[in-house]
């Protein structure tokens, strides 16, 4: 396992820097000014060269380039919008996401696995039709239509929950049901159907041979043989959902570090879109560093730490 772990960690650096490399020059192809979106069309010419110096914009690209890399090793790199360093300002939007993404993760598992289950046990009956339809309505319904149908419904009508913004657990319920909704329609259809190839195993009926009621038969035997598709979708999910789920976090207007990036696109902030993607590919990294240590964890024939 150390083995493994210091091979994915040394190879966590080659990524990261293979990132920002095409970060860096693809940010600087968009088109667009920083200088004159800071200053307006109305500045005159030796104020957009005095920032144009102060920004390093006047410099030949690869001296940028020198100059993103020193200043994002010492931690100088600021944001031109909010004059600040950038991983001061993600480091909140960051902390939000997370805690959206793990309440929409939560929420869909606990609806994806027993819907899963049981759509796989009860195969070709009224239940098993009811879960499919159920996930082809969570794969098909998007975020930008079901948000504003949970607002109008729960904020509006019942005056239940808020309608937007971050706060305590009121204020996360909406917005974590709707991530959470959308990816248990997926959730439960890659349950079920990797259910579905274990339920006819030898080894289940060897375990009801040997006296085992059906319910440990089927958590402890059949789902624990069948969660390494469904921990994969888990991880995809999750790495996406700390990527930014920006189109709920509009809806909702919660602080995320989705909105964030989008923001910083539009208004050309180099340096802050440059540490927003690095952020997000550190933890997608992190999350299938995760996920392959919860293949060793839940299934015995995977040994990560074996030499090779």
């Amino acid at each position: 396992m150390r083995s493994y772990l210091l091979n994915r960690l040394l190879w966590f650096f080659p990524v990261m820097f293979g990132v920002s490399l095409v970060v860096f020059f693809f940010i600087h192809l968009t088109p667009g000014d920083p200088v004159l979106l800071m200053l307006g069309e109305s500045a005159q010419s030796a104020q957009i060269l005095s920032l144009r110096h102060q920004l390093h914009l006047d410099l030949p690209l690869y001296r940028q380039l020198i100059l993103f890399f020193a200043d994002l090793f010492s931690g100088r790199m600021t944001s031109i919008f909010f004059k600040q360093p950038v991983f001061t300002v993600i480091a909140p939007k960051l902390l939000a996401t997370v805690e959206l993404a793990c309440f929409a993760m939560i929420v869909a598992i606990l609806i994806a696995l027993p819907i899963g289950i049981l759509s796989a046990l009860k195969k070709n009956t009224w239940l098993d039709f009811f879960a499919r339809v159920f996930s082809l309505l969570g794969v098909s319904v998007p975020n930008f239509w079901l948000g504003p149908l949970l607002i109008i419904l729960f904020s509006l009508l019942l005056g239940w929950l808020p309608v937007s913004g971050k706060g305590g657990l009121s204020h996360l319920i909406l917005p974590g049901l709707t991530l959470g909704l959308a990816m248990s329609g997926f959730l439960s259809r890659m349950c079920r159907a990797s259910m579905l190839e274990v339920l006819s195993a030898p080894y289940l009926e060897t375990a009801r041979a040997k006296g085992f009621g059906e319910a440990r038969v089927i958590l402890k035997h059949a789902l624990r043989n069948a969660l390494i598709p469904i921990l994969t979708v888990i991880g995809l999910q999750f790495g996406a959902l700390l990527s930014g789920a920006f189109i709920t976090e509009t809806v909702f207007a919660w602080p995320g570090i989705g909105r964030l990036l989008i923001n910083a696109i539009f208004s050309r902030d180099f340096p802050l879109v440059q540490a927003c993607v690095l952020v997000i590919a550190a933890t997608y990294l992190l999350v299938n560093l995760l996920v392959d240590i919860a293949y060793a964890v839940v299934d015995a024939r995977v040994r990560l730490w074996r030499e090779r």
